[in-house]
């Protein structure tokens, strides 16, 4: 899973970058003596190196605007950063034993790309387009009926400001598993979607601890909201390709808030993915 993992962040920037105009990627060198401090224009939602001896560390409750790298010797590798609004930044890191240079304030032109994070078009329910796939037509109808099946996996809950989200089953079927959640909105205020993401979280063993993510792209999405307004709840299904984790990984749910910081993070156990309904 690790190497796979490097592989495809590896393959994810190689890919935006021959869709750009060339361009050199910048190199940031580190080492294990000091802090080297990275400032970008919007908070950090995900940061990954491509090699164990490289350490990225930003705040994962509370998103802020910088994080931190710490190197020790060997090979150089490169760092990806990904902020809460979907810039992707993308660097070369080196070890030194020596440094010129301790703070990189890093400007919005940096960026490389943008993930394109769920777009808001209207209150409209987001269904998306069906596939050539005759696939597509079997999602939906599965989908809708787990939004009516009651049947639930354990006390999965998230609450924050009002907004509460909650996975209600999981459930595996064919090649696929479906994360039926949902999502309800206890506050005065109406909350615009900016996206709700599923990833592993895999926890570093050793000296230096620290988390690399891989996201775990939807096949089908049912029921996704662009917004949901004061009072009302949502009903979301997410089908993926089944997978397994161990005991050292989990799965992260992420609901994130178009120009607001009501934010949540719902963490979900080996125990609860290896064992789904």
């Amino acid at each position: 899973m690790k190497h796979s993992s490097i592989l495809l962040i590896l393959f994810m920037v190689t890919a935006i970058l021959n869709a750009q105009p060339k361009m050199r990627l910048d190199t940031i060198y580190a080492n294990e003596h000091k802090n080297v401090a990275l400032f970008f224009p919007n908070p950090i939602r995900q940061g990954i190196t491509g090699a164990d001896h490289f350490v990225f560390t930003y705040n994962r409750e509370k998103q802020q605007y910088f994080g931190l790298l710490q190197a020790t010797p060997g090979k150089e590798s490169n760092l990806l950063i990904i902020n809460n609004n979907g810039e992707i930044f993308s660097y070369i890191v080196r070890y030194s034993p020596t440094l010129e240079k301790l703070n990189y304030f890093i400007p919005v032109s940096a960026s490389i790309g943008n993930e394109k994070p769920m777009e808001s078009h209207s209150d409209k329910t987001i269904q998306p387009v069906p596939s050539a796939d005759p696939k597509a037509r079997y999602y939906e109808r599965f989908c809708s009926y787990l939004v009516n099946r009651r049947q639930r996996i354990g006390k999965l809950k998230k609450r924050h400001d009002g907004m509460v989200m909650s996975i209600e089953n999981i459930v595996f079927d064919r090649e696929e598993l479906y994360f039926v959640m949902t999502i309800e909105n206890r506050s005065s205020l109406d909350y615009d979607v900016n996206f709700l993401h599923l990833s592993i979280e895999t926890r570093k063993k050793g000296r230096k601890k620290s988390l690399q993510r891989l996201d775990v792209a939807p096949l089908y999405i049912y029921g996704a909201p662009s917004k949901i307004k004061e009072g009302q709840k949502a009903k979301v299904v997410y089908a993926v390709p089944k997978f397994s984790i161990s005991d050292e990984r989990l799965a992260l749910l992420e609901l994130n808030e178009r120009n607001g910081e009501r934010n949540l993070k719902l963490k979900i156990s080996h125990r609860t993915i290896n064992n789904p309904n």
